[in-house]
């Protein structure tokens, strides 16, 4: 499995550029962490890139990502991959078992909660976001309402980080691909 297969696998049932636009800052996030641990960058992007990508066919809880697992597998989606993918959902029962699963529930939920924030900023810019302001807006719970602040805690806990590190670090992540995900605003890339 590379890259281009698993995009083109996202592509196929991913109609949203804004579920696109969080798939993508997850698998950054992910690869970000992959290179910091010496692990498989690779692997653990592309597990990012599919975590959700059966959302759109299956948008209610009891069904994702259990429902999508047959369909990864029939791609040829490696078993490991997979397994992490299921393991992102609770609900599904499926133990976290692996650095890899570790990381993608840790870095799921926190890529929403920074993408609005950069949004709301002045210059609606990932370049200038740190964890302070992500924690300014941390403790209004209507702000990003969506994004589950418990399992936000939890992930940077499951990986052993401090919440803010674990922020700061996604953050930096997901500068990598501002452009892509519209987030740039009227600050250029520095660098």
């Amino acid at each position: 499995m590379n890259r281009d297969t698993a995009y083109s696998i996202v592509r196929e049932f991913v109609k949203s550029e804004n579920l696109i636009g969080h798939m993508l800052s997850v698998e950054a996030a992910m690869r970000f962490y992959a290179e910091k641990l010496n692990q498989d960058v690779e692997k653990w992007g592309i597990t990012g890139l599919l975590h959700d990508f059966d959302w759109e066919i299956h948008p209610t809880l009891e069904d994702h990502p259990s429902a999508g697992a047959p369909i990864l597998r029939e791609k040829g989606v490696p078993e490991e991959i997979v397994s992490a993918i299921l393991s992102h959902a609770d609900h599904t029962g499926i133990p976290r078992d692996t650095e890899m699963a570790r990381y993608l529930f840790a870095c799921d939920e926190i890529t929403g909660l920074i993408t609005a924030v950069a949004y709301v900023r002045p210059s609606r810019s990932l370049y200038d976001l740190t964890s302070s302001s992500v924690k300014k807006k941390w403790k209004d719970r209507a702000f990003a309402a969506g994004a589950n602040r418990q399992e936000i805690e939890r992930g940077a806990a499951e990986i052993g980080l401090d919440l803010w590190e674990h922020t700061d670090n996604v953050i930096l992540a997901m500068r990598k691909i501002a452009k892509a995900l519209n987030l740039e605003g009227s600050l250029s890339s520095p660098g």
